[in-house]
């Protein structure tokens, strides 16, 4: 009778060695961010599923937010891409800057990492155009002699609304060169962040250039 009343239940012995599901959410936005700055994966819930298959854990569970992997993301750049990380992000807003200067008649405006900061190796300069009708920036593209790919780009809204706009890609200076492409009433409406579900920071070319020349703390418009 005494053994069996100082046992304990084996679940109950191993609780303490168990991660909490906060700890298995950090490690999993850890090993996200360094996949997306070493790997060259730029899609948040890649990034998260890899991270979460070679940690051992279904890909269901304790998955993190992608702001949480987004901060994750600024500190790794921070410790292991600090001395290049300036450089790069004013090097991608010139040329950011450049291709809106060539396509100021469509109301560019620059989203994502490229206006964020959040820059790795593989990030694209992220433009979103208004024109009366998508065709007008392929005709503007083969009448400047520039080669480049159509897609559909999906875009999230207020409500959990998603809908696909249409997409033009081409590289410029090395550098990947993504078009959105909106209608004027369209253009009205901000699509929300992938990263907080916020409306989409959104900078035009003055707003930019302000950025490269130091004005920091310019907030950009929508």
């Amino acid at each position: 009778m005494g053994i069996k009343s100082r046992s304990l239940p084996t679940g109950r012995r191993n609780k303490s060695h168990v991660p909490g599901a906060d700890t298995l959410r950090r490690h999993i936005a850890t090993d996200a961010a360094r996949i997306m700055a070493e790997e060259g994966v730029r899609d948040f819930q890649i990034a998260k599923r890899k991270a979460a298959e070679r940690l051992g854990l279904p890909e269901t569970k304790h998955l993190p937010g992608n702001d949480e992997v987004d901060m994750a993301l600024q500190e790794h750049l921070r410790l292991f891409h600090s001395g290049r990380l300036t450089q790069t992000v004013r090097h991608l807003r010139e040329l950011a800057a450049e291709a809106m200067h060539f396509l100021e008649k469509f109301e560019p405006r620059l989203v994502g990492p490229v206006l964020s900061g959040t820059v790795t190796s593989t990030s694209a300069i992220e433009l979103h155009l208004t024109a009366d009708t998508p065709e007008e920036i392929g005709f503007w593209l083969d009448d400047h002699g520039i080669p480049y790919k159509q897609a559909d780009r999906r875009l999230r809204f207020g409500g959990d609304r998603y809908e696909a706009y249409p997409a033009y890609s081409f590289t410029a200076d090395g550098v990947p060169v993504e078009l959105c492409v909106f209608g004027h009433r369209q253009a009205r409406e901000t699509p929300l962040s992938p990263v907080d579900g916020k409306p989409m920071k959104r900078a035009n070319r003055r707003e930019v250039e302000m950025l490269i020349n130091g004005a920091t703390d310019t907030a950009a418009g929508t």
